[in-house]
């Protein structure tokens, strides 16, 4: 049997050599302003009740960019050691994009009662994953027309369920992407808040660095002042200020699925409690930042 390379090396010719000249020069004069693509994602949000048909649960969304450089390679060490590296996503990738797509202080507030999510809190769980992998894509298409390829991952369900570790951590990218910071309920804590969920891709396009978060801090306890409440409203004592038990955290949400009725026609990968977030300082806005007077 013959054996294949694994690939060719071929000289372009010279209309080959044309066409990726052209291309290059489609995207030398497509370059994207980080206010026209945060205006599309906010366009895409408010729009997303009226072409669902559904009431919605959503505010304004916020995005950032950082350029891909040093930063990213600390994944393995800060996340996850099998963490892929965003070169891994898309080779020519040049640019992380990070969206937050913050709830509605209504659903926030009826989350609040009682040990168990509300009926709400879970069914804005199931639409915010689809918006976001829908947003992530219209993002995608947003950069395909001005000439840049994308990577794009799901919003979520994307970990290995023996460890609960996530081989692409949206928090993580967030983080260093300086959307925001991490609480005691290791959730990101972003200038609105930390109720609400995450989206992120990669993309070729040069977008710069363009953060939003202005504190070194956003959580209270990690800033040296008095909180910790995120801690008592844990039902499953999951939450300590020295770290987080991922299984207690991973066996409640997967109990909230099974025992709660009201639950019971949503998709068996409804894992919904959010009770650490819920009505806390950090819910809707960064408290450092507000200590601080910045904001």
């Amino acid at each position: 049997m013959r054996s294949e390379p694994f690939f060719q090396l071929s000289w372009p010719s010279r209309q080959e050599g044309f066409r990726h000249n052209s291309r290059m020069h489609v995207k030398s004069m497509n370059r994207i302003d980080i206010n026209s693509l945060r205006k599309f994602a906010e366009e895409y949000v408010a729009s997303e009740p009226a072409r669902m048909d559904i009431e919605g649960f959503w505010q304004t969304p916020l995005l950032v960019s950082a350029l891909i450089d040093e930063r990213f390679d600390i994944l393995p060490q800060i996340a996850f050691d099998e963490h892929l590296h965003p070169h891994e996503l898309l080779p020519t990738a040049k640019s992380v994009v990070v969206f937050f797509i913050p709830f509605k202080r209504e659903l926030v507030k009826e989350n609040k009662k009682g040990d168990r999510p509300c009926r709400n809190w879970g069914l804005a769980y199931v639409q915010t994953n689809d918006l976001i992998n829908r947003l992530s894509q219209a993002i995608e298409e947003f950069f395909a027309g001005k000439g840049f390829k994308s990577g794009l991952t799901p919003a979520t369900h994307n970990f290995d369920e023996d460890i609960l570790m996530a081989r692409w951590s949206h928090k993580h990218l967030a983080h260093l992407a300086n959307l925001g910071r991490f609480g005691t309920h290791h959730m990101l804590i972003t200038p609105v808040g930390c109720t609400g969920r995450l989206g992120s891709l990669v993309t070729e396009a040069d977008l710069g660095d363009n953060p939003l978060i202005e504190t070194d801090e956003a959580c209270l306890l990690k800033a040296g002042k008095k909180c910790g409440k995120c801690i008592q409203a844990c039902p499953v004592d999951a939450l300590s200020e020295t770290g987080f038990e991922r299984q207690k955290c991973w066996n409640r949400l997967n109990e909230n699925r099974d025992i709660l009725g009201y639950f019971s026609d949503l998709p068996k990968n409804t894992h919904a409690c959010g009770k650490c977030a819920a009505l806390m300082p950090c819910s809707f806005l960064n408290p450092v930042a507000k200590l601080s007077g910045l904001k």
